[in-house]
């Protein structure tokens, strides 16, 4: 017997409709203008409402299109939201499901963890949002893939780190780390938090990454220290908040993303 798990906000953060659903991933890969550059190894992407976030992670997505057929699994690391975690939380779950279908968990790649503080925990990924609305993206860039989904909870920087050298792979593998940044700030002040925290990534400096100025600071965090080790270039490509998506500057919420290649 097959164990899904179904989606939790489709209709909510991005239409539950399957033809609607690709429309809207599509529209908003199309507005993208970016040239042709090197494979991806890692990005950082945002994970709100599509009305909000999406056009900052198209930006990301976008960039897998000439690489439709190199990635074969997709390591995907989220905060959590719903359900308190004590380190990070693998799922049982065969198959993640949306509305554009199933994608199929690496059984074999998360068999390779081999950490007590990463363990299964199905409540954690339920009903939680950081992870899921990535997958429509993903769907609709790449071609068959299995998927790593973990939800990071309360652990170190190091500890993401270690897993993900772990199952860091060749170029097949792509890691996507999920985040939004600073919350309910004024625009100027966000703008000025969220530049910071750009300056932060871009130097690979994990001291500049905290849960004020980012939800998914550990996953970042565990990402910038892989990613030093291995003399990774890291690019911004795209750094906004709801109020130049959605309109509404009185309290916004931050939205970047960023690609880094290995050299």
């Amino acid at each position: 017997m097959t164990v899904i798990r179904e989606p939790a906000v489709a209709g909510q953060f991005y239409p539950g409709d399957a033809k609607e659903l690709g429309r809207t991933v599509e529209f908003l890969l199309d507005e993208v203008k970016s040239g042709v550059g090197d494979a991806p190894k890692a990005l950082i992407v945002p994970h709100a409402g599509y009305i909000y976030s999406g056009p900052v992670a198209a930006v990301a997505y976008a960039r897998l299109r000439p690489y439709r057929d190199q990635y074969q699994r997709v390591i995907l690391l989220g905060p959590c939201h719903r359900v308190p975690v004590r380190g990070l939380a693998l799922s049982s779950a065969d198959v993640f499901r949306t509305p554009l279908g199933d994608v199929p968990l690496d059984k074999r790649a998360i068999a390779t963890i081999d950490s007590p503080r990463v363990t299964v925990f199905d409540q954690s990924h339920e009903f939680e949002h950081s992870l899921e609305v990535h997958l429509p993206f993903l769907q609709s860039v790449l071609g068959s893939f299995t998927l790593v989904p973990i939800v990071v909870g309360n652990t170190t920087y190091d500890r993401v780190a270690d897993v993900l050298d772990t199952l860091w792979g060749g170029p097949e593998t792509l890691i996507v780390i999920s985040s939004d940044l600073s919350h309910y700030l004024s625009y100027d002040q966000a703008r000025a938090t969220d530049g910071a925290t750009r300056e932060a990534i871009e130097g690979f400096e994990v001291r500049g990454i905290d849960h004020d100025v980012a939800c998914g600071a550990t996953p970042i965090g565990g990402l910038l220290i892989a990613a030093k080790r291995r003399g990774m270039k890291v690019t911004t490509l795209a750094l906004k908040n709801s109020g130049d998506t959605a309109g509404d500057r009185r309290n916004v919420v931050g939205y970047g993303s960023w690609e880094f290649l290995e050299q």
